[in-house]
């Protein structure tokens, strides 16, 4: 027990010298040194607010449960600290603490030390300041002067945790939360998570910029709302202006639960990546180059003859193009796509590149390695957010293997226009493809593995093609975002003889928020294989004749297939003719279960089309003009050792 009371966060008293660390305050020589106390670990600050400030509490008892812990280890008086605002910092000695209101009554410590970022501001200035404060002064504002002694470690690391509080974890509007709740368990754990995932570089910068602009926003319009209630119980008149006002204090409600819902996703670590965040890249197409040539970029670390006898022979024969080639060489593969125009080519040869980079890629391009796709490595080093970035009508990308290392975000988004991928090794880190709304991703005969979330996410609105992959050893195998919102578009989706295995979650998930029950459940229709309610176009190639379906090379199939041709007794044949249609009809129902699915869920959404239509008073729609066209080929795809099955679906 001593040694835990020894590393908990009251320390021990008994124990000379301080534990904390000293640090010139912003490297002004001026004021004596401070408790070096912002350097606090996650689960320094995690067991604080857990064990011993907030504990069990619920929001509005969180002022209540943090006075408590403020009286049990702050030092009442005879230490001092830096006042330190926005506009001035200077010396106090704090004589008292009033720890139910978070303050600290100070005088200024003696000689006076100040300095000010406002020329007006004087020392005379403090004074009068602290006069009209009534010398009382927020705990936030205070950074405890070292001592070494150790007496007031616990003083320098309460206020921080106040500070940290308040200024990182706590919002305006907890305290008129629900009350029935944990308040660590529901706010304060995933924001501290959230806090230090970004210190460390784990949350892709859009993401973040997301979330500090939407808090902007929260916070804003709560101001707004608390004004436009204050004012609204200050007049006792049921006048017409009174009832407007309750109208408008109604819609920036709704706006404020909108935008506290989203913060929540963000701040969930298990969901932020589920919905992700929509990126708007700003990457702007060179074109064609003012004459109208067009460039093939050869690249290569070190060039020999015999290469160069190779290349001209296989890809820079002037006869292949009817016309003379103007090349450029580099050794370098970003240097060759920045300086891509429309229409230009990119020719890696064989060999290891290192990147440190970004290859945005907003101009139709071809890039292709020289050779087999392990023999043409592009690496990509530091923490930066994205590998490849596409935004171009008609990129073209092959024969290259893609590794990922220290990642945040996956190896290829592709934001715009169309995305071919086409033998190609993906070593993916976090997630692994993303096809962003109103993309096209067409990925054939490719390997991805090795992602922390999904091999391949498909958002709204978007198509993907997936031709002859393996998508392996990740989170999830394929990722199928919710579409269900009326401001999306069902994606369109063809899957055919993709082999998905061996990942730790489903081969492929559905996430769809959780249907309320004035939906009528299309279950029933479902059953009987026919889809209603405007779909123009559902397609599911299935298995409807099992002994016309061919074999995969390395599958069990083509085990089967491979051993029929040897003599085997009789009874043996038949049991291995047994376990070749177990096989296969079971390969059968998973790629039916998951068309299905789709198909279901694309019927209810424009079922929930049309109720909202009703709603609205519109009775007659033309289905022609209200309906989205979907198209869904799941056909002989293999799913094998996936940990929670073929296909899930996730409930929010």
């Amino acid at each position: 027990q001593e040694d835990d009371d020894a590393c908990s966060d009251y320390g021990s008293r008994d124990k000379p010298g301080t534990a904390l660390g000293r640090t010139v305050p912003d490297g002004n020589v001026l004021f004596p040194d401070i408790f070096q106390t912002d350097n606090l670990l996650f689960y320094e600050r995690f067991k604080a607010y857990q064990d011993y400030i907030l504990a069990d509490c619920k929001a509005s008892e969180v002022k209540e449960f943090t006075a408590e812990y403020l009286e049990k280890v702050l030092e009442p008086s005879g230490w001092q600290a830096i006042w330190r605002t926005s506009v001035f910092e200077v010396l106090v000695e704090v004589v008292d603490v009033e720890c139910s209101a978070l303050k600290a009554v100070v005088r200024c410590g003696e000689p006076l030390l100040c300095e000010s970022r406002v020329s007006t501001f004087t020392s005379e200035s403090v004074l009068e300041l602290l006069e009209v404060k009534e010398h009382q002064i927020p705990l936030q504002e205070l950074w405890v002067v070292y001592d070494e002694s150790g007496e007031f470690d616990q003083t320098a690391l309460a206020i921080e945790h106040i500070r940290f509080f308040y200024k990182c974890i706590w919002r305006t509007w907890d305290e008129e939360e629900e009350d029935d709740f944990d308040y660590f368990v529901r706010c304060v754990e995933p924001r501290l998570r959230l806090h230090y995932d970004i210190l460390e570089h784990r949350v892709p910068s859009g993401l973040v910029a997301d979330y500090q602009n939407l808090l902007s926003q929260c916070e804003e319009l709560y101001r707004k709302f608390l004004d436009l209630r204050s004012s609204m119980s200050s007049s006792d008149s049921d006048s017409e202006v009174e009832n407007v006002s309750m109208v408008e204090g109604l819609k920036l409600y709704e706006k404020i639960e909108h935008l506290k819902q989203k913060l929540k996703l963000i701040e969930n670590p298990l969901l932020r990546y589920v919905f992700g965040y929509q990126k708007y890249s700003g990457l702007q197409a060179k074109g064609m180059r003012p004459m109208g040539t067009k460039i093939t970029h050869v690249v290569s670390s070190a060039m020999m003859a015999s290469l160069l006898q190779s290349l001209i022979r296989d890809k820079l024969c002037p006869e292949s193009y009817g016309e003379e080639l103007e090349i450029q060489f580099h050794s370098d593969p970003l240097v060759a796509v920045n300086a891509c125009y429309e229409g230009d080519t990119v020719i890696i040869c064989p060999g290891r590149y290192v990147v440190d980079g970004v290859f945005c890629i907003a101009d139709s391009i071809e890039l292709e390695g020289y050779g087999l796709p392990d023999d043409i490595v592009i690496e990509k080093r530091g923490k930066g957010d994205n590998f490849v970035d596409c935004t171009g009508a008609d990129i073209k990308i092959s024969n290259l293997k893609l590794v990922q290392h220290d990642a945040v975000e996956g190896v290829l988004n592709v934001h715009h226009g169309k995305t071919t991928l086409e033998n190609c090794v993906l070593q993916c880190e976090t997630t692994g493809i993303t096809v962003r709304t109103a993309a096209e991703l067409v990925m054939k005969k490719s390997d991805l593995y090795g992602a922390k979330g999904a091999g391949v996410e498909i958002y709204p609105g978007s198509t993907c093609t997936l031709l002859d992959n393996g998508i392996h050893h990740c989170k999830e195998g394929i990722l199928i975002k919710n579409f269900l919102d009326e401001n999306y578009d069902i994606p369109k989706i063809t899957m055919v003889n993709n082999m998905i295995h061996n990942n730790e979650g489903y081969g492929v998930v559905l996430v769809k928020p959780t249907i309320t029950s004035d939906v009528k459940d299309v279950s029933a229709v479902k059953r009987e294989g026919i889809f209603v309610w405007g779909l123009d176009l559902i397609t599911f190639s299935l298995f409807s004749d099992l002994g016309n379906t061919r074999a995969h090379p390395g599958s069990e199939g083509a085990c089967v297939e491979a051993l029929r041709h040897e003599e085997l007794p009789k009874c043996i044949t038949a049991d291995l003719e047994r376990n070749e249609q177990a096989v296969i009809a079971e390969q059968a129902e998973s790629n039916y279960k998951i068309a299905n699915e789709l198909g279901a869920t694309s019927a209810k959404k424009s079922q929930m089309h049309k109720k909202r239509l009703s709603e609205l008073g519109i009775t007659e729609a033309d289905d022609n003009l209200m309906s989205q066209e979907m198209f869904v080929s799941i056909v002989d795809n293999q799913f094998k050792w996936n940990g929670k099955g073929s296909f899930g679906t996730f409930l929010f």
